[in-house]
């Protein structure tokens, strides 16, 4: 537990920075003269460095050790928030938050993978329910965060402010996390897949995102460019003599493919709501935000006691039994948004909320034990690759699609601001249906843990 408490640090400081800066984009482009269009570059270009960076994470910890990996990746995040600090303009900001997304990218991977191995399959059900709870509070806490940094200090803290964390990291696991030797068979490294799956997924979520800001043309050519090379990774890899950098053999391995699906469904509903919900708080209903952070709190809150629940009961527990409570759980919490538009009170929406939280905790932590109990263990860092590029693609995929609906259902509705969020809302209903069909080819029994 001590070493997930290392582990994790590095884990919620590049998950928090994740959203902590989207509080703080009106900030930003008034201090550097920019338009809003050219200032969101610097939440866009930290998250394509973060889908750029997550293949690599599993070859890299074969071929220099998990430690090594994460102690690098923490010194090249801490590099990139500093550099952040110093930016003179909006140009400079950007490429800096291109190095902090690097280092971000690799830490929820490399950890996970770290911890798996260092836990074993024994005990890493109830550590692996610790880990998992940080991206699902990051989406919450960072806009809080960001807005209480900005009421009492300068733009320049929402990046200084990993370095304390970041530091502690570092001398913490130094100190407490063992060493994990590299793969005993050292396999080359997979150019040609790198130059197929990481450009191909940036260009496939910057297409995505050209989707939501209106840009068709762009939006095509992303899209399709985007397809065209994740298309053509995917008859590298099988067809490959060589390791590729993530094994498209595993989708196909039950219970890795079920599981999969559910954590790219939650990471759309997990982030897709996050987008949409401070959105309306700040438009809809003209709140402030840090009052719109506060309002979120109750999904955080939710998630901390089901992770306490999940801890206790993930090793005597079915998994299907954990997820499908868990996302009917996220469907009961969310159907009270389909209902903006007739005057939701905070009390219902807090409620909503912590119930949604709750439900999360109770689907990422065993399907995450799942994979890690279930897989070889040399395969593990590269299923952690898989399994955190597949929750960061459905995040970004997610709430690009759903910004794209939420346009459309203002077109539609007008001046009724809450009833076009309502009728998006129904859309993450949808999601978590899919989640379902797809939880129900989750094991009904757990496995034997193997010492």
């Amino acid at each position: 537990m001590r070493v997930a408490f290392v582990l994790v640090l590095g884990t919620f400081m590049a998950g928090i920075d994740a959203t902590i800066v989207s509080v703080g984009i009106g900030t930003l482009a008034g201090e550097f003269g920019a338009s809003v269009a050219e200032i969101q570059w610097v939440s866009t270009a930290y998250l394509l460095a973060v889908v750029t960076a997550v293949p690599a994470s599993g070859w890299l910890a074969d071929r220099f050790g998990g430690r090594r990996v994460w102690l690098v990746a923490v010194g090249v995040f801490l590099l990139g928030s500093a550099l952040c600090a110093l930016a003179w303009s909006a140009t400079s900001l950007i490429v800096f938050r291109v190095v902090q997304g690097l280092g971000g990218g690799l830490l929820p991977p490399t950890g996970q993978a770290l911890l798996a191995r260092i836990a074993g399959p024994a005990r890493i059900g109830r550590v692996i329910s610790v880990v998992a709870v940080v991206p699902l509070l990051s989406p919450v806490l960072g806009p809080l965060a960001g807005g209480g940094l900005l009421a009492v200090a300068s733009w320049q803290w929402l990046f200084l402010v990993n370095l304390p964390i970041g530091a502690a990291a570092v001398l913490f696991a130094r100190r407490h996390v063992p060493v994990v030797a590299p793969a005993a068979r050292r396999t080359p490294f997979d150019v040609r897949g790198a130059a197929l799956l990481s450009p191909g997924l940036a260009v496939l979520v910057f297409g995505l995102t050209a989707v939501a800001d209106g840009d068709t043309v762009t939006a095509a050519v992303g899209v399709v460019a985007g397809v065209a090379m994740l298309a053509g990774f995917t008859v590298h890899g099988l067809r490959t003599r060589r390791t590729p950098l993530i094994d498209p053999r595993l989708f196909a391995r039950p219970p890795f493919g079920a599981a999969a699906l559910a954590l790219v469904v939650l990471g759309a509903s997990v982030f897709g709501t996050m987008f949409l919900l401070p959105l309306y708080f700040q438009t809809g209903r003209g709140l402030s935000a840090w009052e719109a952070g506060l309002l979120l709190a109750p999904q955080g809150l939710g998630a901390a006691l089901g992770t306490v629940l999940v801890n206790r009961t993930i090793d005597g527990a079915a998994p299907r039994t954990l997820v499908v409570m868990g996302i009917a759980l996220v469907l009961a919490g969310t159907v009270p948004f389909t209902q903006l538009h007739h005057g939701l009170p905070d009390l219902a929406t807090a409620g909503a909320l912590a119930v949604r939280g709750f439900g999360m905790a109770m689907i990422s932590s065993p399907v995450m034990n799942i994979v890690y109990t279930r897989i070889e263990p040399e395969r593990i860092p590269r299923a952690s690759a898989a399994l955190n590029l597949l929750n960061t693609v459905g995040g970004s995929v997610g709430t690009a699609a759903l910004a794209v609906v939420l346009q459309d259902r203002l077109s539609a509705r007008g001046q009724d601001v809450p009833a076009a969020f309502a009728d998006t809302f129904w859309w993450v209903v949808g999601l978590g249906v899919l989640a379902a069909v797809g939880a129900t080819r989750l094991p009904r029994t757990r496995a034997a843990a193997k010492s």
